[in-house]
């Protein structure tokens, strides 16, 4: 299946546009086949409620239409989130158009909703890994993914493509891997993350994750395609339809060109506004990520996200027991943290930004602070600043033009990269 696409390098597509699009790589393709559509929950923008009364359309044809939010460990959503999400709005599209088409929660921590594809043994993923490898990440690793898929003749995924700290690029068979995986792959492939650092994974291609990600992918015997898509702001930019691997690859260069903005010089200090789409501190944190890069040495990142109270819903236990810490800190005091899952302590460094042990003390690159409901005492619990929301004043960041300060209203997507990097 050749790819079959719509882009706009400047501007963004026309709705008549993208729907021609969807027509055009999938219309007739699945007649009387079960389809199961994988697809994003409320932590990344896309105009899903569109996109959904489109695919439902061109697929019309299908025998089984369902959708699986493809979540990793995010939290379940409820079924009035559900409609939200894909924009049911009343009972009435439930029992009409809507009728029949069933949706899901990925379940990652329930050993009966995953089955075993096979494995990746600890020498594939020690070639893999490269240089990124190390002891820490462990032995074989089997390879889960949801059951469902097996009740499914074809997997369609339907998700945007944006810098990512883990994988380099999001998107693609991400969605199978962590997406709709079990524990394993979910821990191994933010792990191997954390060892080769956001500043030296985010917006690059071809990375050790990317690979590993392509690697269990193979061991899924049911064909998949992907639905690629370029988001700017709340409309595309692109549209890429095909094989997983070939529509991915054509979302990431144009990604690379809408989603990375370059500086000159690294700021001293960074206002990085979290929108309220990041709902706990696990996913607000890409706030920080996207703006590793441009920060300076001894600098400063403020997280400003007033609405956010939360941690973790999932993982909050082993944040607050842990905190959030630099690489070398974990790895040189590997015996007392061995037994925290690994996408944890992959968040823990990732937040905390790079830096070096010195003499048996932390030494970050740049401070990080947390201006939120989330208390002073939480804060100082786990390594972080705080700062109060009222004593931000935004007109006064936004008026700012001094030399070594940005602010950024919305964080999370952009990423901001210094151009000397790239030389």
């Amino acid at each position: 299946m050749s790819v079959i696409g719509q882009h706009n390098p400047a501007g963004c597509l026309r709705r008549d546009q993208i729907v021609e699009a969807l027509h055009q790589g999938l219309e007739g393709e699945f007649t009387r086949q079960r389809v199961l559509v994988l697809i994003p929950d409320h932590t990344r923008s896309l105009p899903l409620p569109m996109l959904f009364r489109a695919l439902v359309d061109v697929l019309h044809d299908t025998r089984q239409l369902d959708v699986m939010v493809a979540l990793g460990t995010h939290p379940p959503l409820s079924e009035s989130s559900l409609h939200k999400l894909v924009g049911i709005t009343s009972r009435e599209e439930l029992d009409t158009q809507y009728r029949g088409i069933r949706l899901f929660n990925h379940a990652w921590d329930d050993p009966a909703a995953l089955r075993t594809i096979g494995t990746i043994s600890r020498a594939e993923v020690q070639e893999i890994a490269g240089q990124r490898w190390h002891p820490s990440l462990g032995g074989d690793a089997p390879v889960r993914i949801n059951k469902a898929v097996f009740d499914y003749d074809h997997i369609v995924i339907l998700g945007p493509t944006f810098p990512h700290e883990v994988v380099g690029f999001s998107g693609g068979a991400k969605y199978l891997f962590p997406g709709i995986s079990g524990p394993e792959m979910i821990n191994v492939t933010h792990w191997l993350g954390a060892l080769a650092g956001v500043v030296d994974t985010i917006g690059i291609k071809d990375t050790p994750v990317r690979a590993m990600i392509h690697a269990a992918a193979r061991r899924l015997t049911r064909p998949v395609t992907l639905i690629s898509l370029v988001v700017v702001e709340d409309d595309l930019a692109g549209i890429f339809i095909g094989d997983h691997i070939a529509a991915w690859e054509a979302a990431v260069d144009l990604s690379a060109q809408r989603h990375i903005l370059f500086y000159d010089q690294p700021f001293q200090r960074v206002l990085s506004c979290a929108p309220p789409m990041y709902d706990e501190l696990w996913t607000a944190a890409k706030a920080v990520y996207k703006l590793a890069p441009v920060v300076a040495a001894g600098g400063e990142v403020i997280v400003y996200a007033p609405h956010l109270d939360t941690v973790s819903r999932v993982h909050g236990e082993d944040i607050y027991q842990v905190g959030y810490h630099i690489l070398p800190y974990f790895l040189q005091n590997w015996e007392r943290y061995e037994h925290i899952p690994l996408c944890v302590l992959a968040h823990s460094t990732h937040v905390r930004g790079p830096g070096v042990m010195d003499k048996g003390s932390e030494r970050p690159r740049f401070r990080v602070t947390l201006s939120s409901q989330i208390p002073l005492e939480d804060c100082g619990q786990l390594s972080l600043g705080y700062l109060s929301p009222d004593d931000v004043d935004i007109d006064a960041w936004m008026d700012c033009e001094s030399e070594g300060v940005l602010f950024v209203p919305k964080a999370g997507e952009m990423l901001h990269r210094l151009r000397e990097v790239d030389t």
